[in-house]
């Protein structure tokens, strides 16, 4: 290194520049508080910052610093001098109260990760493209209105996080940034993506959750690494036929609260697909060849229409938890009781009047729910299921319960409140000593 190395007030061996550079950063800690009077920042290992372990901190290498951490300091600017730290690599300053960025910051060429977090940024500087390293940006919780154009130099970039801003529309650069694998700008108010957008051909990671968005490009079909696809809470009417394609899609897909009446059948094309999340919609059926989607583990279609359930259902052999209350279902199919790994069964807010004698089959089941329908009788094959911890019954025109439910060995309580049972079974006292708790 061309300059003198010096040790600082940590008798850590530093470049001289840097050392001017903690001690301004000390000074503003000091002033409001963060560190106590002639307290100074400590040095931590590289991966603690890394993994935000630590709130205040500086790592080195070769005597000079890699990695700083100004996290929850109350700091309401940085220090022109911080584009000084040309080595460094990892800058966090999550959680603060900073309104605008030195320009400087353009000089850290080697920056790899800047967390920037929960402050008050309402524009970040165009210098920003001068950080050619640069492969993680988290601007998550700001007031941006929009994300500078110089944002295509940043070749490198591979995690992009702009959640909770105030985001109008997205740059028609960022198209340029191919290896993006995680773009996160939900909580926006985007009302369109621009074309640009669906040549990011590497995104594993999708979230424009929470905006105005009316329609997806049927350009997603591009997307063919994506494994997490989240464009719940928009005012999507209908999805694109493509979205099918999208054979790596395999752990979520959130479609929740849009103006969906109909999913598209090639939905079902996403059979390595484990959780699907189609509530609060406005939908009056599942495609028939839901069945198809024989790994998910976790299907959400509550706050719907749904009148019935397809039979397919009873494919899904690794479906762990249902969930469809708040529809008007008036019947189930039999083949429900196919679903042999599921273990939560919510049902309630619906116009059941009957339950299949299938539901015994359910032999890992260990909550049911079906309050508020209008359940006359109960099968007696309920009492099959030896785990069943929970039994929601409340709400409904029962006037008996099946003595077969005495013999469940886990049940933890049972709900029978609100129904038109005139006298109580004495077997529910047996089940009270037990430790089962009974709601008449």
């Amino acid at each position: 290194m061309s300059e003198e190395i010096k040790r600082n007030h940590n008798n850590i061996p530093l470049i001289e520049s840097e050392i001017g550079v903690l001690k301004a950063i000390e000074r503003m800690l000091q002033e409001n508080g963060s560190l106590h009077e002639d307290e100074v920042i400590s040095v931590v290992p590289k991966d603690e910052i890394k993994r935000n372990a630590r709130n205040i901190g500086f790592s080195i290498e070769n005597n000079t610093i890699v990695a700083l951490s100004l996290r929850y300091c109350a700091l309401t600017s940085l220090p022109d001098a911080l584009g000084q730290l040309q080595n460094l690599r990892y800058l966090d300053v999550t959680e603060n109260r900073l309104t605008s960025l030195p320009e400087s910051l353009g000089n850290l060429h080697h920056l790899e990760k800047l967390s920037l977090d929960g402050n008050r940024l309402t524009l970040l500087p165009a210098s920003l493209g001068d950080m050619w390293h640069l492969a993680e940006l988290h601007v998550d919780k700001n007031q941006l209105s929009f994300l500078p154009e110089s944002i295509y130099q940043l070749t490198n970039l591979k995690v992009l996080n702009a959640y909770s801003n105030r985001l109008t529309s997205l740059p028609m650069s960022l198209g340029q940034l191919t290896r993006l694998t995680e773009i996160s700008v939900g909580k926006n108010q985007l009302t369109s993506l621009p074309e640009s957008f669906w040549q990011l051909q590497n995104l594993q990671i999708l979230n424009v959750a929470e905006n105005q968005l009316s329609s997806l490009s049927e350009r997603i079909e591009n997307f063919t690494h994506l494994h997490t696809l989240d464009v719940g809470h928009n005012e999507l009417t209908a999805l694109p036929e493509s979205l099918g394609n999208l054979s790596n899609l395999t752990f979520f897909l959130y479609l929740s609260n849009n103006y969906l009446t109909a999913l598209p059948d090639s939905l079902t094309h996403l059979t390595h697909l484990r959780y699907l999340n189609i509530t609060d919609n406005a939908l009056t059926a599942l495609p028939e060849g839901i069945g198809d989607l024989i790994h998910l583990k976790e299907l959400r279609a509550y706050n719907n229409a749904l009148t019935a359930l397809p039979e397919s259902l009873g494919s899904l052999s690794n479906l762990q938890e249902l969930y469809v209350m708040n529809n008007q279902l008036v019947t189930l199919p039999s083949s429900l009781g196919s679903l042999t790994q599921l273990k939560e069964l919510h049902m309630m807010n619906n116009r059941l009047m009957a339950l299949p004698e299938s539901l015994g089959n359910l032999i890992h089941l260990t909550q049911l729910d079906v309050r508020n329908n209008r359940l006359m009788a109960l099968p007696e094959s309920l009492g099959k299921l030896a785990h069943l911890t929970h039994l929601d019954l409340r709400g409904n025109k029962l006037v008996a319960v099946p003595a077969s439910l005495q013999d469940l060995p886990s049940l933890e309580k049972v709900d029978l409140r609100w129904n038109k049972i005139p006298t109580f079974p004495e077997w529910l006292q047996r089940l009270e000593q037990q430790g089962c708790t009974v709601y008449r």
